[in-house]
């Protein structure tokens, strides 16, 4: 699969299922962003690697859900 079908897949993917993300909590929906940039960033560093696409996206989602840790803490 070329690099422009991997890309353009992810991110209609990725679309569809964040626009389905009304009720989700903050930290859910950082998660979820996460791992679509993730997937996005890993198919690009690795030429399309599916390894590297799902690399990125559990990467990203890991980081994702632990941002609302640190942003929302009000003082």
């Amino acid at each position: 699969m070329s690099y422009k079908k991997i890309v353009f897949i992810t991110l209609l993917a990725s679309t569809m299922f964040l626009s389905g993300c009304s009720n989700l909590s903050t930290r859910q929906k950082n998660a979820a962003a996460g791992a679509a940039i993730g997937g996005v960033a890993g198919a690009v560093l690795t030429g399309g690697s599916a390894l590297g696409t799902v690399g990125g996206a559990a990467i990203g989602g890991v980081i994702g859900h632990g941002v609302d840790g640190v942003t929302s803490k009000k003082k």
